[in-house]
C-alpha cells in the first residue's frame, strides 16, 4: 500500500513538473512579446553590434526573469502541494500577476524613465494617482479588463498544456529555442563586457531599457539624456554638463499680464538676501515682529554658487541653461512684466566695496535688469521707516554680502517696523543666496515669505492668505513664478518659461535638480544626491543632516535629469504642470 501511494505521488509530481516546464515556456514567449513595449519607445541601435546586443539581451533577459519566477515560486509550490487543480490555478494567478507587473513597469518606464523601485515610490504613486484623477472610469475599466484578459489567457494555456502534455513532450522545437535563448544570454553578457572595455556607447546606452537593469555608470545615462557630450564620453574625457541639443528660445510676454486685467499695482516686493545661511532663530524673531501672514519654507534648497545662484533666482531655470539663455539677451519674465507695468526695480548691495571678480560677474547679470543699483558699506541709511515706505511700487532687492548678519538683522527689524505703519503691507521674501563653500550645497536652508492680508487690491477677498509651513521641497526657482502668479496676476499656464512653481499652491512632493561646475545635484524630500563628472555618487540625508553610504540611486538621478530637461520639452513641461 505504501509503495503504491509512493508511486502515485511520484507520478503525479513528475507530471506536474513536466507540465510546469511547458507552461513556463509559453509564458516566456508572452513576456518577450509584451516587453516589446520597452523597445518600441527607444531609438534603434546604429551599429550591427548594438542591434545584435538588443535582440540577444531582450529575449534572454525576459526569458531569465520568467524562468526565475518559476524556480523561486512555482517549483517550490509544486513540491509542497502537488495537487493538480491547485497548482494549475495558482500558476495561472502567479504568472498573471507577473505579466501585470510587467505591463505596469513598462508604463512607469515610458513615463518616468526608470523601472519599479522602492526609492521612487512617491513619484510612481503620484503618476498613478494623476491617471486616476484624470479619468478614473477609464483607468479602472482598462485595469480590470487587462487583468481578466491575461488571467483568461493563462487559464487557457494551462488547460491546453495539461491536456496536450504527451504531444508536447514528443516535439523538439522547444529544445532548439531554449538552446538559442541560453546562447543569447551568454552572448549578451560577453558583448556587454566587450562594450564596457571598448566604451561602445551603442551597446551601453541600452542598459536601462529592460526591468531589473541599470547602467554601470552615471555618465552613460547622462550621455543618453543629452546632458554629456558624446565625443567626450567616447574619449573618456571629463567635461561640464551641457545640452547637446538646441535650447529653446526664452519666451516674451504677450498680454498675459496686461494692465487692463489689473488694478494699478500699489504694493512692492522686498527681497532680502544674504550670503550667510539664515538660522531658525532669526526666522522666529522676524516672525514675532511681523504683522503679516507667515509662510515658512522648511525644506528650501539652493545649491548654486556665485552668478549661477542669481541666474537660478531670476530666470527660474537650472544653471545648465545660463550660457544659452543669456546669449539670447532677453530679460526674465518677471522683469518683462514689471517693465510693462512701469514698476520700479532697484538693487542694493550692502557690504565691502572691494571690486572682486565675483562681484563683476554678478554685475554683468544684474546691471541690465535693474533701473537703480546701489553699493553701501552698511545699512544705516536704510533704517528710517519713512524712507523704506517711500520706495516706489516695484521689486526691491537688498543683498547683504559676506559675513554681515548684524547689518542684516538691523535692516530686517527696521523693515518690519516700517511695515506696521502701512495700511496694506508689502510682500517680503527672505532667504540666503548661493553657497560660500561646497559643504553647504547639499543641505536645506530655511526661508521665509511674508504676505499682506490681501495681495493687490483690498476687494480681492478670494486672494486672502493664511499663515502656514511648507514642508515639501522648495527652491529659489519658485520665487519669481510665485510673484508672477500672485503679485502681478499673470496667466502663464501655457508659457514655457521656467521650472519653478507657485509656492502658495504647492502641495505634492517633488524632485528638484540643478547642475554645478563639476556635476549634478538632485534633491527629494528625504535626501540629496551629488553625481560628479566621473559618475561617482554621494548621498546626503536631509533629515540627519549628514552624509550616508548607499548604492547609486539611478531612479532619483533620472528624476533629476527629467526635471532639468522640462524646459527643453514643452509637451513634457505642460504635462508635469497639469499633474
Amino acid at each position: 500500500m505504501v509503495a503504491f501511494d509512493s508511486k502515485t505521488y511520484s507520478k503525479r509530481l513528475l507530471h506536474l513538473i513536466s507540465w510546469s516546464h511547458w507552461f513556463t515556456f509559453i509564458n516566456i514567449g508572452i513576456a518577450i512579446a509584451l516587453s516589446s513595449v520597452y523597445i518600441i519607445g527607444e531609438p534603434l541601435p546604429e551599429t550591427l553590434a548594438g542591434f545584435a546586443y538588443l535582440l540577444s539581451t531582450w529575449s534572454s533577459h525576459m526569458a531569465f526573469l520568467t524562468f526565475f519566477t518559476f524556480v523561486l515560486i512555482l517549483f517550490p509550490l509544486i513540491l509542497l502541494i502537488p495537487k493538480t487543480y491547485f497548482i494549475r490555478t495558482s500558476a495561472s494567478i502567479i504568472f498573471t500577476f507577473g505579466l501585470l507587473l510587467l505591463v505596469l513597469d513598462a508604463f512607469i518606464y515610458n513615463r518616468l524613465g526608470y523601472h519599479l523601485n522602492v526609492s521612487s515610490q512617491t513619484q510612481i504613486i503620484s503618476l498613478i494617482s494623476s491617471q486616476i484623477k484624470y479619468n478614473s472610469t477609464s483607468f479602472y475599466l482598462i485595469s480590470v479588463l487587462l487583468c481578466l484578459v491575461i488571467l483568461a489567457f493563462e487559464l487557457v494555456v494551462s488547460n491546453y498544456t495539461w491536456k496536450h502534455l504527451n504531444e508536447l513532450q514528443k516535439t523538439t522545437f522547444a529544445r532548439k529555442i531554449i538552446i538559442v535563448l541560453v546562447g543569447a544570454f551568454f552572448f549578451s553578457h560577453i558583448t556587454h563586457i566587450w562594450a564596457d572595455a571598448k566604451l561602445n556607447y551603442d551597446v551601453l546606452q541600452q542598459d536601462t531599457i529592460l526591468p531589473l537593469s541599470y547602467p554601470l555608470t552615471a555618465k552613460t545615462l547622462l550621455t543618453k539624456y543629452d546632458l554629456f557630450d558624446r565625443q567626450d564620453y567616447l574619449a573618456r574625457r571629463n567635461s561640464s554638463l551641457i545640452f547637446t541639443k538646441k535650447v529653446p528660445d526664452y519666451p516674451e510676454l504677450n498680454g498675459q499680464c496686461s494692465v487692463e486685467k489689473l488694478n494699478q499695482i500699489t504694493q512692492s516686493t522686498f527681497m532680502v538676501l544674504t550670503d550667510e545661511m539664515i538660522t531658525t532663530r532669526q526666522i522666529d524673531n522676524f516672525v514675532q515682529r511681523s504683522n503679516a501672514k507667515v509662510i515658512r519654507l522648511l525644506h528650501h534648497v539652493d545649491n548654486a554658487v556665485g552668478d549661477n545662484a542669481w541666474f537660478n533666482l531670476l530666470y527660474s531655470l537650472p544653471s545648465i541653461y545660463q550660457k544659452d539663455i543669456l546669449q539670447q539677451a532677453k530679460p526674465p519674465l518677471l522683469f518683462q512684466a514689471l517693465n510693462q507695468q512701469n514698476l520700479a526695480t532697484t538693487f542694493t548691495r550692502i557690504g565691502d566695496k572691494k571690486n572682486t571678480e565675483e562681484n563683476a560677474k554678478n554685475s554683468e547679470l544684474l546691471t541690465n535688469l535693474f533701473t537703480n543699483i546701489k553699493q553701501l558699506n552698511n545699512s544705516s541709511s536704510l533704517l528710517l521707516a519713512k524712507k523704506l515706505n517711500n520706495y516706489p511700487a516695484g521689486l526691491h532687492i537688498f543683498y547683504f554680502e559676506g559675513k554681515n548678519s548684524f547689518q542684516f538683522e538691523l535692516f530686517m527689524d527696521a523693515l518690519l517696523l516700517a511695515q506696521r505703519q502701512k495700511d496694506n503691507n508689502d510682500i517680503i521674501w527672505l532667504s540666503s543666496i548661493g553657497n560660500t563653500n561646497q559643504n553647504t550645497r547639499l543641505i536645506v536652508k530655511p526661508a521665509l515669505l511674508l504676505l499682506p492680508k490681501y495681495i493687490g487690491n483690498k476687494n480681492q477677498g478670494a486672494r486672502k492668505n493664511s499663515s502656514k509651513n511648507i514642508n515639501v521641497l522648495t527652491s529659489q526657482m519658485d520665487v519669481f513664478p510665485t510673484l508672477l502668479n500672485q503679485w502681478l496676476v499673470c496667466n502663464l499656464d501655457n508659457v514655457n518659461y521656467g521650472l519653478g512653481n507657485d509656492l502658495l499652491t504647492l502641495k505634492k512632493a517633488r524632485v528638484f535638480a540643478n547642475t554645478v561646475a563639476n556635476g549634478l545635484m538632485v534633491f527629494n524630500k528625504d535626501k540629496s544626491l551629488f553625481i560628479d563628472q566621473n559618475g561617482n555618487f554621494q548621498s546626503y540625508s536631509l533629515q540627519l543632516q549628514a552624509p550616508i553610504i548607499e548604492n547609486p540611486d539611478f531612479p532619483l538621478m533620472i528624476d533629476g535629469v527629467r526635471f532639468i530637461k522640462q524646459f527643453t520639452n514643452i509637451e513634457l513641461n505642460s504635462e508635469n504642470k497639469a499633474h
